[in-house]
């Protein structure tokens, strides 16, 4: 199989004409555990008001990233700034969501005592507690005690948490998981309301048809990025049908 033009696939997304609108910029990023280098020189940059999908199997360093990013990961080295301040700094707090892989909610607390715990500790009120609910479509379960929920639902109440206020970035790992096809629709519509307001979300996902809502690509596998570019970028530099045959083309390429 021929080589695919490597430089052209990872060269960050929009560099230099938008650089005034960035919202993540990292740079050498070396994350190792255990003795084990899991992400050995990452680079990237993020512009606000897109929507970011970053893809790739289980263990690819998806949710190392995330962390990174949000600030609760340690580096080895490297700078990843967010918002033109150190990830974690203690004023990004009202500017991130973040939802992790498993729900971060309290099983013995109602949907809406949940929500309502957070808005308290970011100083929202009533109104966007009800917004966030009818956004995940949890208003009609809401009286609901988290442990009775199933893990799309418990998902989706960390979804909710996370969308109070009008955070500037969303940092969402898989968040469609275990979700019916009718909700993932629903989740993705939203996202793209969401960016539409000037807000960035990043995305990760090891579903690969879920790329075609995504403005942007971030191919991940053991720790790199393979490719970083628009949908119909990938597909023509590969020459693939669909992202999942463009990821192991580069793959099988040695990118």
């Amino acid at each position: 199989m021929k080589k695919q033009d490597d430089t052209a696939l990872v060269e960050p997304h929009g560099r230099g004409a938008h650089r005034s609108t960035d919202v993540i910029r990292i740079s050498g990023l070396r994350v190792v555990r255990g003795g084990t280098e899991v992400i050995p020189g990452l680079d990237l940059q993020v512009n606000a008001g897109e929507v970011v999908g970053l893809l790739g199997p289980s263990g690819s360093g998806k949710t190392t990233l995330m962390r990174a990013i949000v600030g609760v990961q340690i580096v080895a080295g490297g700078t990843v700034q967010v918002l033109g301040r150190a990830a974690g700094d203690a004023t990004l707090r009202h500017e991130v969501g973040y939802v992790t892989q498993a729900p971060s909610v309290y099983p013995d607390l109602s949907i809406t005592e949940n929500v309502s715990y957070f808005a308290t500790l970011l100083g929202v009120g009533a109104d966007d507690i009800a917004r966030v609910l009818d956004s995940v479509d949890l208003t009609a379960a809401a009286n609901r005690r988290v442990v009775t929920l199933s893990g799309g639902e418990k998902s989706r109440v960390s979804l909710a948490i996370a969308l109070l206020g009008t955070p500037r970035l969303l940092v969402l790992d898989e968040p469609t998981v275990g979700l019916d096809p009718v909700l993932r629709r629903d989740l993705w519509d939203l996202f793209a309301r969401v960016a539409a307001t000037g807000a960035t979300l990043l995305v990760s996902s090891h579903v690969m048809d879920e790329a075609a809502r995504c403005d942007r690509l971030l191919l991940m596998r053991d720790g790199r990025l393979l490719a970083d570019a628009t949908l119909p970028e990938l597909l023509q530099r590969t020459g693939a049908v669909d992202v999942e045959h463009a990821f192991l083309s580069l793959v099988e390429a040695g990118a």
